[in-house]
């Protein structure tokens, strides 16, 4: 071996020494990349499946609502009809009417669930969106460092932990959302 490929070979040995710390950068982003993803992803889910309660909460809603516009109408009809036992129809007048009770606090309630589902869908989606972007960011900071690869420039490297850094902070103002 001559000594000029010795030297080349030792020039190239501290070359790469020097970019070890690029290399980790990039494999700890991408590392952040793949949490930030399954993160995200469970966000969306949750999203969705709270929607889908909420769905359900207001079809329970609509039956009793349905139900309950049913029992007004035979409670008019009976008002207007004229009926032979009387007395009959003034005790099925009161069963109606004590359903007819029963029915509008459970609307309410229905209607509540329903509401606060909602909500909890907008405070899922605003997390997920916020996961989306940090993944975003946290991809766009690993690519540009992986420049500094190529180029051997730092700048690069410096850019993409930029990027990188907003990521994380997007990911730590997921978990702050109310």
């Amino acid at each position: 071996m001559e000594a000029n490929e010795a030297q080349e070979l030792q020039e190239n040995a501290e070359h790469g020494a020097s970019m070890r710390p690029v290399a980790f950068t990039m494999s700890l982003l991408a590392v952040l990349v793949a949490v930030t993803t399954v993160l995200g992803h469970r966000t969306h889910t949750e999203a969705v499946l709270t929607q889908n309660r909420a769905t359900d909460e207001w079809n329970y809603y609509q039956a009793h609502k349905i139900r309950s516009n049913d029992t007004e109408l035979a409670q008019d009809l009976l008002g207007v009809l004229s009926v032979a036992n009387k007395d009959a129809a003034d005790k099925l007048a009161k069963s109606y009417a004590d359903h007819q009770k029963k029915w509008d606090d459970e609307l309410n309630d229905a209607q509540k669930k329903a509401t606060d589902l909602e909500a909890d869908v907008a405070k899922a989606e605003a997390r997920a969106n916020r996961f989306d972007l940090a993944e975003a960011l946290l991809e766009i900071g690993l690519v540009i460092s992986s420049v500094t690869l190529l180029t051997r420039s730092r700048i690069y490297w410096y850019l993409g932990i930029v990027f990188s850094l907003a990521g994380v902070l997007s990911v730590v103002s997921a978990f702050f959302l109310k």
